[in-house]
């Protein structure tokens, strides 16, 4: 359509030329070249609104001095609206407890605005190599993703309200070409346990697993080194001060480290991740859990993870921390029916019955059933309509007066 509406305009401006004076001429050329122009832009723009993964960022980070610095720039936000059969019953009001992220019900949420550089170090080369990272998250989200001592106490909402900002990643890295290379990473980043994760567009769910909600950290302060063995095998370990903290309690050091296998043809995969360590350094405090994670592709379309966390600390009075033990068990299948639209179902049974993560002040065993859609109808844009079933052997729900809530979620992530 737009060639033909093209040679339309172009045949009526030459109509009048044989008549015309030599500057009527030159304005006639003029004419028709910037509406060439205008007509190559605009099928520029749709052509990268149609195909391009970013709606602007792409752009930049083609630029030649993104690409001879190796320097990139990205930026998503997310936002969602969640409704459950306690009617927002659950404390605080309209509150969403003991869910986390998607803690709001029958209101709108603006999970995240999160603008990130990176300069990715080169680990195929035989040469050193500096990079880094910095992510700024603005939204709903932000709460629970500040660590200690560093971005909890930058903004505080005077409202009482759910929005705040957060630096979740500010670290450098360094490539070593020593053997197969060992990569530093020195800063604060995001943590290598478990399976979900806290930037919205790297996980199915909308809403999250009681595992990742509880049960494991978010970030850690510190350095982390990898080691790749093989084509199949890597190492990685490092020390770090803690779970989601940077100053506080600055000499109670956790060892975080393991191994990940990657079968040669890519379709499977088990990552196991350990961290132990004092979490308050004026008393004994240990606090030590595993995470193993196992993925495997049936199929180009069907794909399946298995993930098991278990915890156990000891009783810390200087840090709030209970005795006690816990552990998760979480299940993921995921059907790509077309390249625009998959499916998945996700299991879990978190237990937490000791109390030691006191999930809602109250120790339980959680069984929850989540069932979603990923539509992507743009490469840029991504719809995640939810259906979750949670129950628990302890009254958790409704203000600890229900055993049970159904919840139905949606959000949408824009990546620019």
């Amino acid at each position: 359509m737009c060639v033909i509406r093209f040679l339309l305009f172009y045949l009526l401006l030459l109509i009048p030329i044989k008549h015309m004076k030599k500057i009527t001429f030159k304005r006639t050329l003029l004419s028709s070249a910037l509406l060439v122009a205008s007509f190559q832009a605009s099928a520029d723009a749709g052509d990268h609104l149609l195909n391009s993964d970013t709606l602007f960022t792409g752009l930049i980070n083609d630029t030649s001095f993104m690409k001879d610095t190796g320097f990139e720039v990205g930026m998503w936000a997310s936002a969602g609206i969640t409704g459950n059969t306690n009617g927002g019953s659950n404390s605080p009001a309209n509150g969403n407890s003991p869910i986390g992220f998607n803690d709001r019900v029958n209101e709108v949420l603006f999970n995240e605005l999160n603008f990130y550089v990176e300069r990715a170090v080169n680990k195929d080369g035989s040469q050193w190599d500096v990079g880094g990272r910095f992510d700024f998250m603005y939204g709903s989200d932000a709460r629970f993703t500040q660590a200690s001592g560093w971005d909890d106490s930058w903004w505080v909402n005077q409202a009482g309200g759910y929005y705040n900002i957060a630096m979740p990643q500010l670290y450098m890295e360094i490539f070593a070409p020593i053997g197969n290379g060992i990569t530093a990473k020195l800063g604060h980043f995001y943590t290598t346990i478990g399976y979900e994760v806290v930037p919205a567009p790297d996980n199915f769910f909308y809403s999250h697993a009681y595992t990742m909600l509880y049960g494991e950290p978010f970030t850690h302060t510190g350095a982390m080194f990898s080691y790749d063995v093989n084509d199949n095998w890597s190492l990685n370990g490092g020390a770090v001060v803690g779970w989601d903290n940077m100053t506080e309690n600055a000499g109670a050091w956790s060892f975080l480290g393991g191994t990940s296998w990657t079968s040669t043809d890519q379709a499977s995969s088990v990552t196991v991740q350990l961290i132990s360590g004092d979490i308050s350094d004026t008393e004994a405090s240990n606090r030590t859990m595993y995470s193993i994670v196992a993925t495997h592709d049936f199929t180009d379309q069907f794909h399946y993870v298995l993930q098991h966390d278990f915890g156990t600390q000891i009783q810390a009075a200087s840090v709030g921390q209970n005795a006690g033990n816990w552990f998760g068990i979480n299940q993921y299948f995921v059907y790509d029916v077309m390249d625009e639209v998959s499916v998945g179902l996700r299991a879990e049974w978190f237990n937490d019955k000791g109390g030691a993560q006191r999930v809602n002040a109250v120790g339980a065993n959680y069984l929850a059933a989540s069932f979603g859609v990923n539509y992507t109808p743009l490469p840029w844009l991504k719809i995640r309509p939810e259906l979750r079933l949670d129950w628990a052997d302890e009254q958790v729900f409704k203000n600890n007066t229900g055993n049970s809530q159904v919840e139905f979620a949606m959000d949408m992530i824009v990546t620019f």
